[in-house]
Formats: structure tokens, sequence, C-alpha cells
């Protein structure tokens, strides 16, 4: 009987900490405002990306920085989505980096598993970021936030 409890009791946390982890994934985190209204506009600080880091143009209203791997399938889901979104709306850039070819990008951002989404504003500041599969609505939800608007379906 003891055995029986103990099985029980197990598959209950893990079954807990699964449902924890895939209602986290995707979630997007936004940077503290504080952080955000010290960052210089001479581009000279770490929370900011430009266009030559990045190796493309920055969106006019906001620029998604998709950190990925090569054996990821969460990473081409992820890809699908925003590109879909950069379509659809205007304004928005939706840059990919390899994990494995930036890592100086990775240690500065503390880029811990991939997919992890970096949303830049319009000057390259993050924002915010997104770990893990981002969905449609996440990534709305994020643009909104960083924009100021109300998320559209």
């Amino acid at each position: 009987m003891d055995r029986l409890l103990l099985v029980v009791a197990v598959l209950a946390v893990a079954t807990a900490l699964g449902l924890w982890w895939r209602a986290r994934n995707g979630r997007y985190t936004a940077v503290d405002p504080a952080l955000l209204a010290s960052a210089p506009d001479d581009g000279a600080d770490d929370t900011r990306l430009t266009a030559a880091q990045l190796g493309a143009p920055l969106g006019a209203r906001a620029t998604f920085v998709q950190f990925s791997s090569e054996v990821c399938a969460p990473c081409r889901r992820t890809h699908a989505v925003l590109a879909q979104l950069v379509t659809e709306h205007d304004g928005l850039s939706h840059v990919e980096m390899d994990v494995v070819e930036h890592l100086d990008l990775v240690r500065r951002f503390d880029i811990m598993r991939t997919p992890t989404t970096l949303l830049l504003d319009a000057r390259g500041v993050v924002v915010g970021r997104m770990s893990g599969a981002t969905d449609r609505r996440h990534a709305l939800s994020a643009l909104a936030s960083c924009l100021g608007e109300v998320p559209a379906a």
C-alpha cells in the first residue's frame, strides 16, 4: 500500500510540474520599465541591439529576435507564427539567429533554451522576451504590450 501511495504522489507531482511548464511556455515577460527609462539613446548599453548586430534592419514599430538551434521543432513553429505576424502587420521585423553562431548574444541576454524570442522596440531596446514555443496568442499579446495596443485575434 505504501508503494502505491508513493507512485500516486510521484505521478501527481510530475503532472503538476508538467502543467506548470506548459502554462509558462511561450509566455511574454516584460522588461522592468525602470531599466527601459534608463536606456541611453546612443546604443551603448546591454539592453539594445542594433541593425548591424542583427544583420538585418529593425522594424519601424517592433522587431522579434528569435534565438533558435538547428534541431529544434518548437523553433520552427515559433518561426512560422512570427513570420506570419510580420506579413500581417506593418512595421514589424523578424530576425532568426542561430545560438551556435551568436554565442556572444546568447551570453549577453542569458538565453537558456531555444526558442527564446526577444522583443525590441523601434529603437532596438529589448522590452521583453518569450521562452519556449510561442503561439499566435502569446505573440500578439507581447506585441500589444510593446506597442501599448489592445491585442487583435
